[in-house]
């Protein structure tokens, strides 16, 4: 079922899956229609609203509101916030915590946070009763242009992370750009660098837009701010999008999302999933050194892999690992971590490489040593 906009100047990105096709909905306010959404597409339904306890401080508050006004019960389920989150033992707690409120299959999980709790949720509604439905509200610009949109759903084990997971895809996504108004910077520096992203896999326009115009994107509560914010939200999210619609599963198209990610979970892991290194921040530090090692492959012409490092930096993001306190790590800790991704086939390394800004591709079967190397060298 696809929903009409509620609001004008909303923005809807369609996801194009079929019958289990929905919309992402971008604009300010939006948290206030979330009741009135759920009812139309799940009537009678209840609610759980899984939430860490930072995000329920700001807007859980809010959220039940717009629930019990439509008529739906809502079931707060708070977590703890931060990367250890995404675990075994808070999977069992959450998954537990709604069989003792009664959630029904018919029911509903609504996912109130950034990407821990879109993931975890997720993936609770994924296989409690064997398939809950679920919507996403993500709280953090990352989280609204890339974990709540495609249906990835994980938890992180000691060999790594998002190594426990399903494809599920939600009802509905709600991105309401007014929440990240009270997301700390660093955060939304973080998540800026899956914006960036989509400008660097495939849309050198946008790219460069976004190298004219960051300031407005985090300026974002004034009017030009916004209009600036939501266009960079709405671009990210198509282009997310289309992919997904073309590759849900990632056999193929879909693994250019992962630029900057097999370098970026390494590090996320030699940091021990902390706050010592976000994952937005782990994935700009990831994607410096994918259009480094293009370079270093003799991939990219001129100073392409500069141009992306300086606008990174300037934004404040790591691009070397000495920008990032506290992380000692060697080269050969990082290729035990790399070669526990999830794009290893058969044992060989697959890695996004780029022709250029907007040029990313499919890379199978990367000589081992010579991501050796070039991180050997990157990180003396």
């Amino acid at each position: 079922m696809m929903t009409a906009p509620l609001r004008a100047g909303e923005i809807t990105v369609p996801v194009a899956l079929g019958a289990r096709a929905y919309d992402i909905a971008i604009g300010r306010g939006l948290i206030g229609d979330l009741g009135k959404r759920i009812a139309a597409l799940k009537p009678g339904a209840s609610a759980a609203i899984v939430v860490d306890e930072t995000v329920a401080a700001h807007h859980l508050k809010a959220t039940e509101e717009s629930l019990t006004a439509a008529d739906v019960r809502a079931v707060p389920v708070k977590v703890p916030p931060g990367e250890a989150t995404k675990s075994w033992r808070m999977l069992e707690q959450v998954c537990d915590r709604l069989l003792d409120a009664r959630i029904e299959r018919n029911d509903v999980i609504v996912a109130l946070g950034g990407g821990v709790v879109g993931d975890l949720a997720g993936f609770a509604a994924a296989i409690l009763r064997r398939g809950l439905d679920v919507v996403q509200v993500p709280t953090t610009l990352l989280a609204q242009v890339d974990s709540s949109v495609g249906g990835k759903t994980g938890i992180n084990t000691r060999h790594g992370k998002n190594l426990i997971g399903a494809f599920y895809q939600p009802i509905l996504v709600i991105a309401d750009t007014a929440l990240l108004d009270t997301l700390p910077q660093r955060d939304f520096r973080a998540g800026y660098a899956e914006v960036a992203k989509f400008g660097l896999l495939g849309d050198a326009g946008f790219f460069a837009w976004l190298e004219a115009n960051w300031q407005d994107v985090f300026a974002g509560g004034s009017s030009s701010g916004s209009s600036a914010r939501e266009h960079a939200i709405a671009i990210a999210c198509r282009g997310k999008a289309a992919i997904v619609a073309r590759d849900e599963r990632e056999t193929g198209e879909r693994a250019l999302l992962n630029l900057g990610h097999t370098f970026g979970h390494a590090f996320e892991a030699a940091a021990g999933f902390s706050d010592k290194l976000l994952h937005g921040e782990a994935v700009a530090l990831g994607i410096a050194c994918a259009f480094e090692f293009s370079t270093h492959l003799g991939l990219i012409p001129g100073n392409d892999a500069g141009r992306v490092a300086h606008h990174l930096a300037a934004v404040g993001l790591p691009t070397r690992v000495g920008d990032v306190p506290g992380l000692h790590v060697t080269a050969d800790r990082l290729m035990d971590l790399i070669a526990q991704d999830k794009k290893v086939k058969r044992g060989k390394l697959t890695f996004i490489l780029c022709r250029g800004i907007g040029k990313a591709f499919i890379a199978n079967d990367v000589d081992a040593a010579q991501v050796h190397t070039f991180l050997a060298e990157k990180l003396a």
